[in-house]
């Protein structure tokens, strides 16, 4: 691919930077760069789910699917291009010239990993086991071994054996898995993530995958209507975990965080700090896993 070269445009400010995860990135088609909160650093997204075709329905989703998709399919050998592509500018540092990331603190100018993201759910991508293993030879290749992978699920299909045997392949170096747990009973995660899937389904996923491999949750409460989830959810949710614990799941992180994207639903709001803060306090107390909380923001 060519060397960039960008126009001197308006400056992203610095206060916009973490909530601009927008899935293009100039003339890319399939991966893009974004300043990510829970990476603390650049991440290297890849879309493998360009048509915006997803199981789930969360209605904090940032993806509006009113607006037709720029790609139905994947071009997959243009894919592992533009990750190649990607890394250069980050390992050169070109990246930080580009008008969107010029304002970006210093202490989130590094380079924290490729994730396998994007429009939809990412283990419904029959070559997802295929792009894990080059992905990881490119970061082998320009001597990167310290990058993690991170593959960013609902869960949906984390029970099923060709899906772990992919990710698997996660394994050749470090990873991560951050598999969405947001919710403790059936009624509240029908209205957050709309998937018609029961509740208890995504839990044993959770148990199936976590049993082989090193899993992080990742928990996003939002408000619904100015409401965010009451005291009986939130320990209903902590249930959950236990429940996931006693079963085996190596789980090495919970990540408890709210909205900072503008969801394509005008009815998802953000949780307040205080309240936020309960919760992570609360899941630190009753939980014997390392929990991280992550404020959210009101989009313009």
């Amino acid at each position: 691919m060519q060397a960039a070269v960008w126009p001197a445009e308006m400056v992203t400010p610095k206060h916009a930077i973490l909530s601009d995860h927008a899935r293009q990135f100039d003339e890319l088609r399939f991966a893009y760069p974004v300043v990510s909160r829970r990476s603390k650093g650049l991440s290297i997204g890849v879309n493998v789910n360009p048509d915006k075709v997803c199981n789930f329905h969360c209605l904090y989703c940032q993806v509006d699917r009113r607006v037709p998709p720029r790609d139905r399919t994947v071009d997959f050998e243009l894919m592992v291009e533009e990750v190649e592509f990607l890394l250069g500018l980050s390992q050169s540092g070109q990246i930080w010239q580009h008008p969107r990331f010029k304002g970006t603190p210093l202490e989130l100018r590094r380079v924290n990993d490729i994730a396998f993201s994007g429009d939809g759910e990412p283990t419904t991508y029959e070559r997802l086991g295929e792009a894990i293993v080059e992905v990881g030879k490119l970061r082998e290749s320009q001597g990167l071994t310290e990058l993690k992978l991170i593959v960013i699920t609902n869960g949906s299909r984390l029970g099923e054996p060709e899906v772990i045997r992919a990710l698997e392949g996660l394994q050749a170096g470090p990873y991560e898995i951050w598999a969405k747990l947001d919710a403790g009973t059936q009624a509240w995660f029908e209205k957050v993530d709309g998937s018609g899937l029961p509740l208890r389904q995504i839990v044993r996923n959770i148990i199936a995958a976590g049993q082989k491999l090193d899993l992080t949750i990742q928990s996003l409460f939002p408000t619904l209507g100015g409401q965010g989830p009451s005291d009986e959810e939130i320990g209903a949710y902590i249930g959950r975990l236990h429940e996931m614990l006693k079963a085996g799941a190596k789980l090495k992180l919970i990540q408890v965080y709210t909205t900072a994207r503008r969801p394509a639903d005008d009815s998802v709001g953000v949780l307040p700090d205080e309240r936020l803060d309960e919760i992570v306090a609360r899941v630190r107390r009753e939980v014997p896993v390392a929990v991280e909380g992550f404020y959210g923001r009101n989009w313009e």
